[in-house]
């Protein structure tokens, strides 16, 4: 059932609006803030960009590793009427200019160990945002936050701006979605009517809150619940995931599908069996059937895997079958284009309040992908019975070979469960052969000591592939390019494949 839109309404507010006063809002390190407090920091901190002379729709950027403050700032600046946009702390200063660039952001809440790196490019711009440095106890932003008054949060349209998110950029240049004051509301029905999220649970995410699922599913769903939610300043590595569950304990565990395969590479999966973990959910990219099954062996638990972008925030699909097989989540709808045979291939329309406005300044884009609500992202699926769906990768995935459709997601899968745990990444990508022709290749980067048992297992999987499903080439690769959110960079797969050859032609 879609909730009523309240037409004015402050996403903040409404976030902190049912947590107990007494019950832990976060948890980071050694640090816990009951919800009690959490409302109280972050009316003082929109008290705070207030008194900065933050207006009304002015973008600000958090560019700093996940923290309390950091949460703290964030909701700050949508209480007080501003935009909020987390940008990954690791990003290197040319992709950040851009964004800057761009976005015409109005300050850059960051640490001081960022500093160095901001103030020259700063420097150069005209006008220049405003820096907010937060690091200890004595900084700027620190006692202007002790010495702020709390304010009332401002109250917005709820098809008013109160954050943007940057799209993960495996296809190509990032841009800046666009979401609104409503996006909060609905946050929490994945979580609540699949995983039946409620305040005693524990949400810990590996990704990090600049990145749209771990801010909506974990972050936004948990305090919508008044649950727990658990964030850490490190970068999540098969030991830290084994700590972090060690020490907070939790009872929802949200990662993506490459760490759930390193956790079982490295045996830490077998060792979160039986430790409180209620349900684990992977999104971000298809979730391999072989790393589902080898996770069911290890963990005695399945993966609920689920589909969801930047301009959804939320996941939208989700499925509990060993087949992969999608459905909508709870307050999802989906429409189909009409024309189209049910039978092909096809792209899809998504609607929920947690759908984007659209793109800042991307016009076509945003023609192509957003209608009266709905939005069309550039995935494929085929429909199943029952309203069920198979994810077919994107548009430009699908391929047509020897009069074939071949998806090059279905060709990874294959091979991808004929290798095993003998393979660390694998991909598929359609280029054009000498002839002008359609063809696959293959690149692979084998686990640890692997190598040979990875070769014979991709070579018999693709001797089991129809002939128009068969890669032509296979590069062996140290690694495989990914974006700051553990995603494939699907955009230099070409370009790889091309230097493999070459490397291969000169040394033949």
């Amino acid at each position: 059932m879609i909730m009523k839109i309240d037409p004015d309404m402050n996403a903040a507010q409404t976030l902190l609006q049912n947590g107990a006063p007494t019950a832990i809002a976060l948890e980071c390190g050694l640090e816990r803030l009951s919800y009690a407090a959490l409302r109280q920091r972050v009316r003082q901190a929109g008290g705070t960009w207030q008194a900065l002379g933050l207006q009304r729709g002015q973008r600000v950027i958090v560019f700093a590793p996940d923290s309390i403050d950091w949460v703290v700032a964030y909701l700050g600046v949508i209480w007080a009427g501003g935009v909020a946009i987390g940008v990954n702390p690791r990003l290197g200063m040319p992709e950040f200019t851009l964004i800057l660039a761009e976005s015409e952001v109005r300050f850059i809440w960051c640490e001081e160990d960022s500093v160095a790196a901001l103030s020259p490019v700063l420097s150069d711009m005209a006008p220049a945002p405003t820096l907010i440095v937060s690091a200890d106890d004595a900084s700027d932003w620190t006692q202007r936050l002790n010495q702020a008054g709390e304010m009332e949060a401002v109250l917005r349209s709820s098809e008013a701006p109160a954050l943007w998110i940057g799209t993960s950029g495996t296809t190509g240049a990032s841009k800046g979605v666009i979401h609104a004051q409503r996006v909060v509301l609905q946050a929490h029905s994945f979580a609540a009517g699949i995983l039946k999220l409620d305040a005693a649970d524990r949400l810990y995410a590996s990704s990090k809150l600049f990145f749209a699922y771990a801010l909506g599913n974990s972050l936004f769903a948990g305090l919508r619940a008044g649950a727990t939610v658990i964030l850490d300043r490190e970068w999540p590595t098969p030991a830290r995931v084994q700590e972090m569950v060690k020490q907070h304990r939790p009872t929802l565990l949200f990662s993506v599908p490459t760490l759930y395969s390193k956790l079982l590479q490295s045996g830490v999966a077998a060792q979160l069996r039986n430790q409180g973990i209620r349900h684990f959910v992977s999104a971000g990219e298809s979730l391999p059937a072989s790393v589902r099954q080898a996770w069911i062996e290890a963990t005695g638990l399945g993966i609920v895997s689920g589909y969801g972008t930047s301009e959804t925030l939320c996941l939208m699909l989700y499925s509990e079958r060993n087949d992969g097989l999608l459905r909508p989540t709870p307050d999802t709808q989906v429409r189909y284009a009409d024309g189209v045979d049910a039978a092909l291939p096809q792209r899809l329309w998504l609607k929920s309040a947690t759908n984007a406005l659209g793109y800042w300044q991307r016009p076509q884009a945003q023609a192509d992908g957003f209608e009266d609500g709905w939005y069309c992202p550039g995935d494929m699926f085929l429909r199943h019975a029952n309203g069920q769906l198979e994810f077919a990768g994107r548009n430009d995935d699908m391929l047509k070979i020897n009069g074939r459709w071949v998806s090059t997601l279905w060709v990874e899968q294959a091979l991808g469960s004929a290798a095993g745990s003998s393979v660390a990444q694998i991909a598929c990508v359609g280029v054009r052969t000498t002839d002008g022709l359609t063809a696959l290749a293959l690149l692979v980067s084998a686990a640890p000591d692997q190598q040979p048992v990875a070769a014979e297992r991709i070579n018999q999987g693709i001797a089991d592939l129809p002939n128009y499903r068969r890669p032509r080439w296979v590069h062996w690769v140290e690694a495989l390019p990914l974006t700051a959110t553990g995603k494939l960079q699907r955009a230099r797969l070409p370009a790889l494949h091309e230097a493999a050859l070459e490397s291969e032609t000169a040394a033949a």
